[in-house]
């Protein structure tokens, strides 16, 4: 356990800074799937719909740093090819 006031103010901030990208890389994980099971269902507006908001979660986790700015690309780009051959259906 950290002894120093500087040491124990750390790790109260890792604490809540953990616990903040905790939640945030789950969202981005739900509304990931949430485009995954509209792609599955075959619904082309409920999948847009769902892609749209998977983009706007990934773009704010890249924004405070959650996730890596290639990360977010690489879903963005495999969820719109996804999008893109079912609409091409």
């Amino acid at each position: 356990m950290a002894n120093h006031l500087s040491a124990l103010k750390r790790a109260r901030q890792t604490e809540t800074r953990t616990e903040r990208n905790r939640a945030a890389r789950s969202r981005v994980r739900t509304a990931l799937r949430r485009v995954r099971e509209a792609l599955a269902s075959g619904n082309r507006t409920t999948a847009a719909e769902a892609y749209s908001a998977a983009v706007s979660a990934l773009d704010k986790n890249v924004k405070t740093g959650v996730l890596h700015q290639n990360t977010a690309s690489r879903y963005k780009s495999r969820l719109a090819a996804r999008l893109n051959t079912l609409a091409a259906k």
